[in-house]
């Protein structure tokens, strides 16, 4: 079982969480504002936040911002509408899932599960290599012909994935349901901002790619330079 930090404002949400989730066997911790809440997180160390975007002391992306710069706890977000821009706001500042109210206690069960599952297999992954490219899952960094380069979470997970998957061709729909945990689409324009923010950072564009290569109309290749098909740009 897990030990939750729920970040929520709303009274009855809050409790209703608190006792739900107590109530399967998770610890649970909680907090009404978001300068509590970030205390909460630095001194207990839950193993997942459930963090409500709209709070009444710090807005819900500051908070994330922050927790991000000093933790790298596996964050939820609750939210009123899936299409709401804050979301993708939320989700590109470094959150791993969100969830929509309301929703059941089997399905937030079922998305903590998922994110812990990612967050928590890296320590144990083996450091891959495609050319000079080098993956360091239990560190999270990034090295580059020797040079370390300065990822976000969001993009460090995407190019894991993709290393992992080196040589094959990967569909955004499969990159949306592995990395941002969004199995029926809809958030393809994200991943296409995502890896174009890797491209700078490789030193590489779509026109002239090195290691990202794109297939029209399936999806995208990790591979080293030397390794590019003809048909693929």
């Amino acid at each position: 079982m897990a030990h939750v930090l729920v970040i929520e404002d709303d009274p009855s949400i809050r409790s209703s969480l608190v006792r739900s989730l107590g109530d399967r066997g998770h610890a649970v911790s909680s907090a009404r504002a978001g300068l509590d809440g970030l205390q909460q997180a630095l001194a207990d160390d839950p193993d997942v936040v459930l963090l409500d975007l709209g709070l009444p002391d710090l807005d819900g992306h500051s908070l994330l911002t922050m927790l991000r710069a000093v933790r790298q706890t596996p964050v939820i977000v609750v939210t009123a509408r899936d299409d709401d821009p804050s979301v993708v706001r939320a989700l590109d500042a470094g959150a791993d899932d969100y969830v929509v109210k309301p929703f059941g206690m089997d399905q937030l069960e079922a998305r903590m599960r998922a994110v812990l599952r990612r967050t928590g297999s890296d320590a144990g992954e083996a450091v891959l290599e495609v050319g000079e490219l080098t993956i360091d899952p239990a560190s999270r960094e990034v090295v580059l012909r020797g040079e370390q380069l300065e990822l976000s979470r969001r993009e460090f997970d995407l190019l894991h994935y993709l290393a992992q998957h080196a040589g094959e061709v990967v569909s955004k729909r499969d990159v949306l349901a592995d990395v941002w945990n969004q199995p029926y689409g809809g958030g393809e324009r994200t991943v296409d901002v995502h890896l174009s923010w890797l491209r700078r950072k490789l030193g590489e564009s779509a026109a002239h790619p090195g290691y990202l290569h794109s297939v029209r109309g399936v999806g995208i290749r990790l591979a080293a330079p030397a390794d590019a098909s003809p048909d693929e740009g």
